[in-house]
């Protein structure tokens, strides 16, 4: 019986070696795998007959056995190993990246060159201890007009001056109620920045769009005169323009400064530019706002940001800022 084990295993090391040698993939292997070593396979029928051999024979037959399980599964071991090997090598060959290839251009967004100047602003005032201070676009008539020393025959009330939204709201004219609301809500001193989106019934051109942006400062505390007013703004040009800028203020009427100017700056003795309206607040801008103009003075101006980034990039159409044009966008 011995003798027919025998020659049972060397035709499954045969066969073995022929299968083996045609397995091209882990799948194939795996099914060699559970033919020769699973539950029901060949190695497994060979070991049942151990128990119908003689004891005498049953070593020896132990031995041949146990001899191709083992070579059987080193051969399987060292198949698993190339066939792993040769599918990371081709997954490595196909997720190979060609470096030699120019590159693929990915754009890097911007801020909107109007949202970096209104930042730049931002910092400087901040840096001179001015908070930021926002308000709702929708006002009403007495934020937006009266509680400005606006009154009602004034010609900004004029609907066709401002969007009215219906006779007691409209879209706010400028950033001015903001302060309103700011001195509403706490006592002096008070030192913010109101930076904002406007709106104006005005025809869009070179220098005019029904969309603007505003920057106002309100400095509120005692002692404070024109001087301070001066001061800050040449800070805020030279800060903001750089050097060799020159400044000057001429009259002007606004209904909740007195007195109001407008300010104009030029470069080594060119045209002269306004760049803003600035003044005193006026005594009933503070009566109305529960301020005793007696115990406080303060100051204010406005600037628009459009009229900011034209100014120092050398931009002659306001327009350009909302036109969404990629090419003009890009050089910011």
């Amino acid at each position: 019986m011995l003798r027919e084990l025998a020659a049972r295993i060397d035709e499954v090391r045969t066969r073995w070696e022929e299968e083996s040698g045609r397995v091209s993939s882990l799948e194939e292997l795996e099914e060699v795998r559970i033919r020769y070593l699973g539950r029901k396979g060949l190695l497994t029928g060979l070991f049942a007959v151990l128990r119908e051999l003689p004891p005498a024979e049953r070593a020896e037959a132990g031995r041949l056995l146990n001899e191709l399980r083992e070579e059987v599964q080193r051969g399987i071991e060292r198949l698993r190993a190339e066939l792993e090997a040769a599918a990371e090598a081709e997954r490595l060959r196909r997720e190979a990246y060609d470096l030699t290839l120019p590159g693929i251009w990915r754009g890097v967004g911007k801020l909107h060159p109007l949202t970096q100047v209104r930042l730049e602003i931002e910092r400087i005032f901040m840096e001179m201890g001015f908070d930021v201070a926002t308000g709702p676009e929708v006002e009403t008539d007495y934020y937006n007009f009266e509680a400005l020393n606006i009154p009602p025959d004034h010609p900004a009330r004029d609907e066709w001056d401002s969007f009215y939204i219906d006779e007691g709201l409209l879209l706010r004219t400028h950033t001015s109620p903001v302060q309103i609301r700011v001195m509403k809500s706490r006592k002096p001193p008070v030192r913010v920045i109101c930076p904002g989106r406007c709106y104006r019934r005005d025809t869009p051109d070179a220098t005019h769009f029904p969309v603007f942006h505003q920057v106002e400062l309100l400095w509120v505390e005692r002692g404070l005169t024109m001087a301070h007013l001066k001061w800050i703004i040449e800070e805020f040009v030279r800060q903001f323009f750089g050097p060799g800028y020159e400044m000057r203020f001429s009259a002007d009427f606004f209904p909740f400064t007195e007195p109001s100017a407008q300010v104009h700056i030029r470069r080594e003795g060119g045209p002269w530019l306004e760049i803003m309206g600035a003044g005193m607040v006026d005594p009933a801008v503070f009566r109305e706002v529960g301020y005793d103009p007696e115990e406080v003075t303060g100051f204010a101006f406005g600037l628009g940001i459009e009229r900011m980034a034209m100014l120092k990039y050398g931009i002659d159409d306001i327009r350009l800022f909302f036109q969404n044009d990629v090419r003009f966008l890009g050089q910011f």
